[in-house]
């Protein structure tokens, strides 16, 4: 982390300040535009039947078919929380604590739920301590994890899978990884707005502007001192 004052950007008067706004926000229109195609495209792609999973739930055995709640779209995250570890990921954790309120959800028919690899009791604890209450349950029984890329031979893979429902049939609709999340995260989406961004080294950025490697800054929200200062060594 840089210890000396990061730059800033040039001071201009407000009428240039204004006019270089408006001449950015043509790009942002344009994004805004290809991003509502991109979406248009995304609607239309097929989808592709589910096995009948079952896992371990905090009261018992739950089916994919059950975490609909009798709903018609299920939304899971696809949390990397290996069965060694005392703690979820602190960037899953992160995208976590970015989920709107679930009644939001209701009136387009979605509903919840997280799936990892580690025992449930763990899953549990760990969701407690962070407050949550998203329904998580745990694939460690199932082939779950492993048929759909989420537990890998060199480890936890995290991501976000989209569901629907025909009657009691399930279907994989789109499925998400890596920066494709991003847009989930409401924190990267203020953090591009502000003037040094999200702080990463491989962010195009003027020079002078603070950068780290990346997810050095991510924690648990309960890990951060006073002044949101990472307060200690993240674990898994």
């Amino acid at each position: 982390m840089t210890t000396t004052a990061p730059a800033l950007p040039e001071i201009v008067d407000r009428d240039t300040w204004e006019q270089r706004r408006q001449d950015h926000l043509e790009r942002e229109k344009a994004w805004t535009r290809l991003g509502d195609e991109v979406s248009a495209a995304r609607r239309r792609l097929p989808m592709t039947p589910m096995p009948a999973y079952t896992f371990d739930g905090p009261d018992g055995p739950v089916t994919l078919l059950e975490l609909f709640a009798g709903r018609r779209q299920l939304i899971v995250q696809n949390f990397m929380f290996d069965p060694a570890w005392d703690a979820g990921c602190p960037s899953c954790s992160n995208l976590a604590d970015n989920v709107p309120h679930l009644a939001h959800f209701g009136p387009y028919d979605i509903a919840w739920a997280r799936i990892s690899a580690a025992p449930v009791e763990k899953l549990t604890a760990y969701s407690r301590r962070m407050g949550w209450t998203v329904p998580w349950v745990s694939s460690g029984n199932s082939g779950y994890n492993r048929d759909w890329g989420w537990t890998r031979d060199d480890g936890e893979y995290p991501g976000v899978s989209f569901y629907v429902r025909d009657g009691q049939d399930v279907y994989l609709t789109f499925a998400t990884e890596g920066r494709g999340v991003e847009p989930l995260s409401a924190l990267a989406g203020y953090l591009d707005r502000t003037v040094w961004g999200r702080q990463k080294d491989w962010e195009d950025s003027p020079p002078g502007w603070p950068q780290t490697e990346s997810f050095m800054r991510n924690r648990r929200h309960d890990e951060y001192d006073g002044a949101g200062e990472p307060g200690g060594q993240a674990t898994r």
